[in-house]
């Protein structure tokens, strides 16, 4: 019975470090959001191109996930990429999700700095410079996923792939929510 009560008591402890925040992500303006699809814009559309080159990065310890991207992203010169793969763990996390399904759409920032968790993957984009990556998190007893925020500190390591499109290559309307 201690040994339950201690357990319920340790669990709400970790649980009450999470913290939910939504806000409202409107476009530049009422207007943009409100518009309806236009036919000059298609349903879908190919993008080619081809990789340049692969860069693997590396994290360590209590690196923030997003500033050391953003810092090699710079230093790379990496202009538009795609992120093919990531693992490792992290001791904290910080990210957001889609919480409405209605413009202007809404986002659910979930951050919990002292939950330990496996990068179990990492996907998105690199378009011109501006990284957009989702990934997945697992704990012993969920898991979660979301856009990556500033404050996902490194825990052992983690190990990111992205592979760098050649010149010529447009992501500029991949993430736009007005493009429509």
């Amino acid at each position: 019975m201690k040994t339950t009560i201690a357990f319920l008591v340790f669990t709400g402890i970790l649980a009450a470090q999470e913290t939910r925040r939504e806000i409202v992500n409107p476009a530049p303006t009422p207007a943009e959001d409100a518009k309806a699809n236009s036919d000059k814009v298609p349903d879908v559309y190919a993008i080619r191109g081809q990789f340049d080159r692969i860069v693997t990065l590396r994290f360590k310890f209590n690196t923030d996930l997003l500033a050391g991207m953003e810092k090699m992203v710079k230093q790379e010169k990496i202009r538009n990429a795609v992120v093919l793969s990531a693992f490792g763990s992290v001791r904290g996390y910080h990210i957001h999700q889609v919480s409405n399904r209605d413009f202007p759409s809404k986002d659910m920032f979930v951050k919990n700095p002292t939950r330990p968790a496996d990068v179990i993957s990492m996907s998105g984009y690199i378009m011109d410079g501006r990284i957009h990556a989702h990934m997945t998190l697992a704990t012993p007893d969920r898991v979660i996923g979301g856009h990556l925020e500033p404050g996902t500190p490194v825990f052992t390591f983690v190990v990111v792939t992205l592979g760098i499109m050649n010149d010529g290559v447009d992501f500029s309307h991949i993430d736009d929510k007005t493009y429509r």
